[in-house]
């Protein structure tokens, strides 16, 4: 029986937005600019209590040592917690300039912490919100998740609206939704670009045409935020992320990540982790056989620099 997929962002839109983020911090000057980036800092951190002792000390982020962020892409209606529709975690590594990306399948079966059952680890934010989402991924993998970032779904068009909308270069002409995209270079809205990154069963391609269409999305909203026509709209588009977007880095450790680890954000490196899609009790979950979880937990802590036994 096929599966009725609720749409989400993926998880270019969330590595698009916390690079977004970083850039501007490191890009955009001015007093005006650098107070409304304060400000909306100010309202996007919200740290997690129950780690704080565990958290990584600010001289760590100086001294250029690796750390892990946690992404979570949230659907929250009023009246709902919602579920964190995406999942990624990044290894970032100054010592070797890279960053290793973890997308995990919202349907992976996994043990959630804290609720004492197995389920599906998007699940995990649904019953204890981000410190159990972040719990449950470094049980899962077997490493320490020190930063997180939450995007609220529906913020990614925001910001593309705020800074007036972005030129895509389409390889594929397609309609989907009452949207039609033509090829060649075309101008897309908030709600456009998401249906043009969301498009994938009329892709030859499938997924890979549909990541093809992510990335050209996030340079465009890149190269269009940092540029010098987008500057009067910077208090605008901080404003746009600081309503969207909850974290508990700080001001500083952003500055401090853009300024120490900028080149390991050009060589970004997307890691798979396979399953088996099994109907357990007439529900779908995806199923990560130990040798799996093991190869994927061995190849993050090597990025990390732990060791694979630690």
């Amino acid at each position: 029986m096929r599966r009725k997929k609720r749409r989400r962002l993926n998880w270019r839109n969330i590595i698009g937005l916390f690079l977004f983020i970083i850039l501007i911090a490191g890009g955009i000057y001015g007093f005006t600019v650098y107070n409304s980036f304060n400000k909306a800092v100010a309202t996007m951190h919200e740290p997690l209590e129950d780690k704080q002792s565990k958290k990584k000390q600010p001289e760590a982020l100086k001294k250029k040592e690796p750390f892990s962020v946690l992404m979570l892409g949230v659907d929250e209606r009023e009246g709902d917690s919602g579920r964190s529709d995406t999942m990624i975690v990044l290894t970032v590594n100054p010592n070797n300039n890279s960053v290793k990306m973890l997308s995990i399948p919202r349907d992976t079966m996994t043990e959630i912490v804290g609720k004492g059952k197995e389920d599906k680890i998007n699940h995990a934010y649904a019953f204890g919100g981000v410190p159990m989402a972040v719990d449950t991924v470094e049980n899962f993998l077997d490493i320490p998740i020190d930063y997180y970032v939450k995007i609220n779904m529906e913020g990614f068009k925001d910001i593309i609206d705020t800074v007036g909308g972005i030129n895509v270069e389409n390889d594929l002409a397609f309609k989907v939704e009452e949207f039609n995209f033509p090829s060649g270079q075309i101008h897309l809205n908030g709600e456009e670009a998401l249906a043009f990154i969301r498009m994938r069963y009329d892709d030859p391609n499938g997924d890979f045409g549909r990541q093809e269409r992510q990335r050209q999305v996030i340079q465009a909203v890149i190269k269009e935020g940092a540029s010098i026509s987008s500057l009067s709209k910077a208090p605008d588009i901080f404003q746009a992320i600081g309503d969207n977007v909850k974290t508990n880095l700080t001001f500083e450790e952003m500055i401090d990540i853009q300024k120490n680890y900028k080149d390991a954000g050009k060589n970004i490196e997307q890691l798979v982790i396979q399953s088996e899609g099994k109907m357990i009790d007439n529900i779908y979950y995806g199923i990560v056989t130990i040798a799996e979880q093991q190869r994927i937990q061995d190849e993050l802590k090597s990025q990390l620099e732990m060791n694979s036994d630690s």
